[in-house]
């Protein structure tokens, strides 16, 4: 079967094929899961990527392919560093709107939370607001609540530590108790003001 594809298949095909699953992959692949995930031999693999590697290298590419132990690589030439860093280092243009941003300070600090706890701490809906999180990564569901209707949990993630530079949740600033009880006093007095609108 694996001969009979390989056979349907022009080599050009067969190399696109390698630069999808290289591509997508993202890390090293050995020739063994490409000739497997391809259904052709591993010699015809190792053939047809030292073909891609001589293209990529004679031409004005800036990508290239690189061997590891048997595994191979699709990766960015070195030439090209430079300009990967001034856009790697260019600011993200992510900004946490105030809503946003209270969501989140409520979520690390009371995590794992569920989205009842959440709008009855803030007083308002709060799905915009965890939906905009979990698309920036610095929030994910953590599990369900073992009571009825099992309400997901929501909790931060590794990217909301290495965005606000800190190693683990201990390391948040601790609240203070003062200004807590001014924050739970003012928002109370925003409900009541709502109410009488």
């Amino acid at each position: 079967m694996s001969r009979q594809r390989g056979e349907r298949l022009s080599r050009e095909r067969q190399k696109s094929e390698i630069e999808a699953i290289l591509f997508a992959m993202g890390e090293a692949v050995d020739a063994d899961r490409l000739a497997k995930a391809m259904e052709i031999s591993v010699s015809e693999v190792m053939e047809l990527v030292y073909e891609m590697k001589a293209a990529y290298e004679s031409e004005e590419r800036g990508i290239q392919i690189i061997e590891l132990e048997g595994a191979f690589q699709l990766c960015t030439k070195k030439e090209h560093y430079d300009c990967l860093i001034r856009i790697a280092k260019q600011p993200k243009k992510t900004a946490l709107t105030d809503v946003v941003l209270e969501t989140l300070s409520i979520i690390a600090y009371k995590q794992p939370i569920t989205k009842i706890e959440l709008e009855k701490i803030r007083g308002v809906k709060c799905d915009h607001a965890v939906n905009r999180l979990i698309e920036y990564g610095l929030v994910k569901e953590v599990g369900r609540l073992d009571a009825p209707g099992r309400p997901l949990l929501f909790g931060t993630t590794e990217e909301f530590l290495r965005n606000f530079g800190v190693q683990s949740l201990a390391e948040l600033p601790a609240v203070n108790p003062v200004k807590l009880a001014d924050f739970k006093a003012e928002a109370e007095e925003e409900v009541e003001l709502t109410l009488k609108l």
